[in-house]
This record gives C-alpha cells, structure tokens and sequence, in this order.
C-alpha cells in the first residue's frame, strides 16, 4: 500500500487517495467505488463502510500517508464516475493552466459552495486527484464533474458566452446576474502568474475584471478572483 504515495503509482492504476474522517465521510457519503480502507482502532467506521477494510496502528498510517500528521483513516478511491454529474446553476467554470494545488482544490470548493457542477480545464491544469488538491477541495472532488481537454478548442466549439478574467477587461457590478440556467455561460480563469493563454483568449466573447479598489496590488489570488467573479456572475 506504500507505493501509492508516489503519484505515478495512482496515475497508472486510475486511482487516488484519501485520508482523514471528514474526506473518508464524503467518499462513503458519494457514488464513488472505495478499494480499501486502512484506519487505526480510533476510528469509527460509519454503517455506510465499504471497500476491502485493514486496521492499523498510528505508525503504519504514518508510513502509508503523505500528511504530516496522519488522521485515523486512509482510503484508496477510483478515479472513474468520481465526479458527479448533476445539474448546476447554468455557470461552467473553465480553468487555463492553473498549478498550485491548494488554488485548485480551494476553487473546486468555491464551485461547490455556489452549485457550479462542472469544470474544464486545460491539460496543463495541475490534477484533481492530486493528494493536496483533494484535501483542499474538501470533498468538492466529490460532487464536481472535472475535464481535461484541449481548452481552446472546446471553448471555441461550446455555443455560449466567455467571461475571460483579465486585468483590462469590464468590471462586473454586483449582483450581475447574468448566468442562469436559461442563459448558461463560461467563466473562464488563468494561470496565477501568466493569465489566460492567447489560444483560449481567442475563444473570450467579454473580458471581465474586479475593479481594483485599493489601487495598490498587482492582481488577486486565482482562487479568490475565480469566487468574487462566480458571486458576481450567478447573484
């Protein structure tokens, strides 16, 4: 079981995983197919359990788990029918080189909050079964239909309008409201340093900004530009 802290091992066989009692809830919570499970005696294991079951002590934990303290329980995941598929507010999130983990679990969990079901993100867009991605999306992982594709050219094909997040672009007013699920739209968010790529720029019908209100800062977090303009777009 030690070989799947090395992500190669995880990529090959289509897995990830999972660790601590509240992201084991939310695996045994969702559709996903949970392998096995390895948990020290201090954990409850709820009714729902499923997926071959180990006990273990605290220091064979520590030896199976990438985090620096090891909670209780530790889960192998398939990656395949992980996200769910469910309807949304009309909003799709589109995601253009995104690295950081931590960036894209916390924007995986600002999607979640506001209903958005489904991201796209460009191939070079960090994994969402990457282990520090999936323990800051706080079970968003879960519940959240992700793609990897050529982002270009799907946003060019998808039939509808292309919010681009720039620094030169319109700002939005509170409370825009301009996506529902009559009226659904893209919003698309680049990488934390470069922005959006000029191939999926092409594809943006209307630059969208936050005004820059304090006049000092260079530019926002992604994850925090992508939840101001979510808030903005669908309120």
């Amino acid at each position: 079981m030690a070989s799947y802290r090395l992500q190669k091992r995880q990529d090959e066989e289509g897995v990830f995983v999972v660790e601590g009692p509240k992201m084991a809830a939310e695996a045994l919570a969702s559709a996903a197919e949970v392998l096995y499970v390895c948990a020290t005696p201090e954990w409850q294991a709820p009714d729902s359990l499923r997926g071959e079951y180990c006990e273990v002590s605290q220091a064979e934990l520590e030896r199976l788990s990438l985090m620096r303290a090891p909670q209780q329980v530790w889960m192998l995941v398939r990656r395949e029918g992980c996200g769910k598929k469910g309807e949304g507010n009309g909003l799709v999130l589109a995601l253009d080189r995104i690295q950081d983990p931590g960036n894209m679990g916390t924007i995986m969990r600002t999607a979640d909050w506001y209903g958005v079901r489904r991201l796209v993100c460009s191939r070079d867009t960090v994994s969402c079964f990457n282990p520090k991605v999936v323990q800051a999306s706080m079970g968003a992982v879960f519940r959240t239909e992700v793609e990897y594709v050529d982002l270009p050219q799907w946003l060019g094909g998808c039939g509808m309008p292309v919010f681009g997040a720039t620094l030169g672009g319109e700002p939005l007013k509170p409370d825009a409201g301009l996506v529902t699920k009559e009226a659904p739209a893209v919003l698309l968010v680049g990488n934390e340093g470069r922005g959006i790529s000029p191939g999926a720029m092409a594809a943006v019908t209307q630059p969208v900004t936050i005004p820059n209100l304090g006049g000092t800062a260079e530019s926002l977090n992604a994850a925090v530009a992508a939840a101001i303009l979510i808030d903005k777009l669908i309120g």
